[in-house]
């Protein structure tokens, strides 16, 4: 399944069969099979060894973090437009017949708002921690010390487009430490709504069957039940 050999990286072209990226690092990744093996389904059933063509992204790793104030009993997230989401959820016939241009009044921007973790791409020197603490600041508007970061998991996100790497913490927060009201750097284009909702109301969440929010934060707040919720009655983020 390994057995990967004549690994060739170019620009995308025109007409990828995947994915049409604007404003994103994009390259087409040609696989060869190697000797051994790389073994890719097709007709029948057989295990004829094929070339294989991937469209993939460049992206930045990035940082997440689950935050919980001990003094509400609340998690704190955010809330924010995904263009991505948004257009994924507008019906192909609609898409086509619009010729460029979205009927709002028919399929209006709520379709497109995410529930996440408060979250950021590594872009700046420091560590990931630092990194992480900066995201807070501006996104949810808490000071954070930097020893109330615990690591979580560190693991692959988009790992059929981009595989980049994402490395989730958790950190307790009190009231004392809310310094703003976040909603990110405008400069940056961000528009984010912080949220919080108390563990009832994060169960209850999960229990949807279906979510506007990826599966990393399900993981994140499935996480924070499991190891978390039931001692944060008595324990207090200084």
């Amino acid at each position: 399944m390994d057995a990967v050999e004549d690994v060739k990286v170019g620009p995308l072209t025109a007409g990828s069969s995947s994915s049409s990226p604007s404003g994103c690092t994009t390259r087409r990744c040609v696989l060869k099979p190697g000797h051994g093996g790389l073994y890719w389904p097709v007709a029948l059933a057989t295990t004829d060894k094929v070339n294989k063509v991937w469209d993939l992204v460049s992206l930045h790793d990035s940082v997440s973090v689950i935050l919980f104030n001990t003094d509400r009993q609340k998690l704190v997230m955010v809330r924010q437009f995904r263009p991505a989401v948004y257009y994924s959820g507008i019906p192909k016939e609609a898409r086509q017949a619009s010729e460029g241009c979205i009927d709002t009044s028919k399929y209006p921007a709520r379709s497109g708002l995410t529930l996440e973790l408060c979250a950021g791409i590594v872009d700046k020197q420091g560590s990931l921690e630092e990194g992480v603490r900066l995201e807070a600041l501006e996104e949810c508007g808490y000071d954070v010390p930097l020893k109330n970061f615990e690591h979580v998991k560190t693991f692959r996100s988009g790992v059929g487009v981009s595989g980049d790497r994402q490395t989730m913490f958790y950190a307790e927060v009190t009231d004392k430490m809310k310094v703003s009201e976040g909603g990110g750097l405008e400069e940056e284009g961000e528009l984010i709504d912080v949220v919080e909702m108390s563990v009832p109301e994060v169960k209850d969440f999960l229990s949807k069957p279906e979510v506007l929010a990826p599966a990393g934060f399900l993981y994140a707040i499935s996480w924070f039940l499991l190891h978390k919720a039931p001692a944060t009655t008595t324990s207090a983020a200084t």
